[in-house]
């Protein structure tokens, strides 16, 4: 299991999941609560924080929980970490890719379910500054019957 710990202090720190499945769920105390994956499930982390002066970070990671074998990248907030598919710092870059999000989602898809190298794509373009391509009902369903072949 991949945990996440999910912090939020009203006007200060807010984390939150864009989107995910989490398999259990347990708050620990009024500010503070851990959702679970189990290895293969996808998810996006949102970290928010700001002081007196405004914000002071903006971060969107999308990662993929692992199984306990496979190598993992260090994450803050996910135990023991995941495999980083999208990281992204930054208000401007955050806002971008919920408009993506946001996008695959207005064709039907569940970002869940999105190839993780269409999250990949997009990190490598945004690092680039150039624009990512769409992700189309038709690549999903490629995307879709490569799986099924994958062991």
């Amino acid at each position: 299991m991949t945990h996440v710990t999910l912090f939020w202090r009203k006007g200060e720190r807010e984390d939150w999941l864009k989107f995910g499945k989490p398999v259990t769920g347990r708050v620990v105390s009024r500010s503070e609560r851990i959702e679970s994956y189990a290895a293969g499930q996808v998810f996006g982390l949102v970290r928010w924080a700001s002081n007196d002066y405004g914000t002071v970070r903006s971060a969107l990671d999308i990662v993929r929980a692992v199984d306990g074998h496979e190598p993992c990248t260090p994450v803050p907030q996910v135990d023991p970490g995941g495999e980083l598919l999208l990281s992204v710092h930054g208000w401007p870059k955050v806002a971008q890719v919920f408009r993506l999000i946001d996008a695959i989602e207005a064709v039907g898809i569940d970002p869940c379910d999105v190839a993780p190298d269409h999250w990949r794509h997009i990190h490598n373009r945004m690092a680039g500054r150039q624009v990512p391509r769409d992700y189309s009902p038709a690549r999903h369903r490629a995307w879709l019957q490569r799986k099924a072949l994958l062991p």
